[in-house]
């Protein structure tokens, strides 16, 4: 599901004296297919774009009278008639922190519940499939863990149980705002790894929220940058991480390969690398080789 937006705009409390505006005039495409992702410093309006995306965010009404454009695939945002349940469906949105969101008395019915919601015709042998895939797409056993309290699971386990709550509709598009947040190592390679998976299974389209910028380099295809509301930046993560020090004077951190790349620049050595942790130690140690040899 490609997502466009152009001219979108959103003023929180707009009638207000506290009124603030969280995005201005945002033009934005995802295509169809990509591991998206977005930064900017807090506030600059990532959270407030991506939850317009599946309508947990309601365009601002004037929206489509000033030019703006907001489609999620076949799905018009801005027209009043859009199906919002069924985009709901269509687009997954994964919380910082989703195991909080957790709260029913069992794994299974907390999988079960947006399901049953958003497709109230279902048997029950169909929400017991649906779970169980869910539940197993998400590397954990079904049968012993379906009547299990999901308050009494690790924290890794809570987690996946939560992404398992929103990938059981099968979404197109999955968006996940802060998804390593707070694991140790381990546990964010495991997350960004079975977000990988989920991308070639049933989630076409990721989007990623990320203030951990190894986290972008090494999983994205290209990313967007927001900055006091609106996107200043879209391009590969090789592209943007080129120009550094336009990300460093937006106050945003750079990949920790990129911060060799500029010490080793200093030293007059410049590497040609996509700034993934791989690709730059496989270029450094080919021209180490390469100067040895001569």
């Amino acid at each position: 599901m490609r997502i466009i937006a152009e001219n979108i705009s959103y003023t929180y409390n707009a009638k207000s004296p506290f009124k603030s505006n969280a995005l201005n005039n945002v033009n934005l495409i995802i295509e169809d297919g990509e591991f998206f992702g977005i930064i900017g410093q807090t506030g600059s309006g990532k959270s407030t774009f991506i939850q317009h995306l599946n309508g947990l965010i309601s365009p601002m009404k004037d929206c489509a009278k000033k030019g703006g454009v907001l489609k999620v695939g076949e799905y018009d945002l801005l027209d009043k008639k859009c199906n919002f349940i069924e985009l709901r469906s269509k687009v997954g949105m994964v919380f910082q922190y989703p195991e909080y969101q957790l709260f029913a008395e069992t794994v299974y019915q907390d999988v079960a519940f947006g399901l049953k919601n958003f497709n109230k015709g279902l048997t029950k042998d169909e929400v017991d499939c649906a779970v169980k895939d869910a539940l197993e797409l998400v590397g954990l056993d079904y049968f012993s863990i379906k009547d299990k309290s999901p308050f009494e699971l690790s924290g890794g386990q809570k987690r996946r149980v939560a992404i398992a709550g929103v990938i059981v509709t099968k979404p197109e598009v999955l968006i996940l705002d802060e998804p390593a947040a707070g694991l140790d190592p381990v546990g964010k390679k495991e997350t960004l790894a079975l977000l990988h998976s989920l991308q070639k299974t049933i989630c076409k389209t990721v989007v990623l929220v990320s203030h951990d910028m190894d986290d972008i380099a090494e999983n994205c295809t290209k990313v967007a940058v927001f900055n006091e509301g609106s996107v200043v930046a879209v391009s590969t993560v090789k592209e943007l991480f080129k120009e550094s020090k336009k990300l460093i004077d937006l106050g945003l951190d750079i990949p920790q390969t990129a911060k060799c790349v500029e010490l080793l620049n200093q030293r007059g050595i410049t590497i040609d690398t996509d700034y993934t942790v791989k690709d730059f130690t496989d270029k450094v140690l080919a021209l180490y080789n390469e100067k040895k040899a001569n």
